[in-house]
């Protein structure tokens, strides 16, 4: 296997919690964590990696929608990348056409056309229930707003042209949880061009925040050098 000279480790967010409370268990010393300007496009955030570690051979943690930059920059071929360890990637692109996959990217663009309309709320009754797996409760809806808001402007994760081929030759850990069909298809498709598929059940979205994580990085690296 390809060896893993010694890099700075990048710890890379979702479309949630940004910089080191993305990955609360990870130490903060252990690498650069990096958070996004609120509102950036995947390609801004590109940029802002490339910007940041040009000239640095780096290890690139990502978390969920944080895979689409993650893999567009690696295969860019503008930095010197020594792995990739994929969290839960959102990397819908390439498992077009899988069940699970067109029915999420489905569900999400009839909610997107609701707050597209300005119907906000509607959004939020058919999204919510697809992402937190709870119905919409109108007595918590004033409460909520600011959150729904914020999920009817973020990226989505398809038409960034990602597909499986991009990490052919990089090392590449996939860690899923085990809970749900359309990351463990997207993970499936990335371990048949290459990647390590590892599943760590227990925190749903979240592997990082259990025990067993940071081992199972640890032996990817190890396993990587030797």
């Amino acid at each position: 296997m390809q060896q893993l000279p010694a890099s700075r480790r990048v710890f890379i967010h979702g479309a949630g919690r940004r910089g080191h409370d993305a990955w609360p268990h990870s130490d903060a010393a252990a690498g650069d964590f990096v958070s996004f300007e609120a509102g950036s496009s995947i390609q801004e955030q590109v940029a802002t990696l490339i910007d940041s570690y040009s000239g640095v051979r780096v290890l690139l943690h990502a978390h969920s929608l944080g895979a689409v930059p993650t893999v567009l920059v690696a295969a860019s071929g503008r930095l010197d990348v020594a792995g990739l360890v994929l969290v839960e990637p959102a990397l819908y692109d390439v498992a077009r056409g899988e069940v699970a996959v067109e029915r999420h990217i489905g569900i999400v663009a009839e909610a997107r056309a609701q707050a597209d309309d300005g119907d906000l709320q509607r959004f939020w009754a058919i999204f919510r229930p697809l992402m937190f797996g709870e119905a919409f409760d109108e007595g918590r809806w004033e409460t909520e707003r600011a959150t729904a808001q914020r999920w009817a402007a973020s990226n989505v994760p398809w038409g960034h042209a990602v597909r499986a081929g991009m990490i052919i030759g990089i090392p590449t850990l996939v860690v899923t949880g085990g809970w749900n069909d359309e990351y463990e298809t997207i993970a499936r498709t990335l371990a048949r061009h290459g990647a390590r598929h590892l599943v760590l059940e227990g925190a749903t979205h979240r592997p990082q925040d259990l025990s067993g994580f940071a081992s199972a990085v640890e032996e990817f690296e190890h396993a990587a050098e030797s």
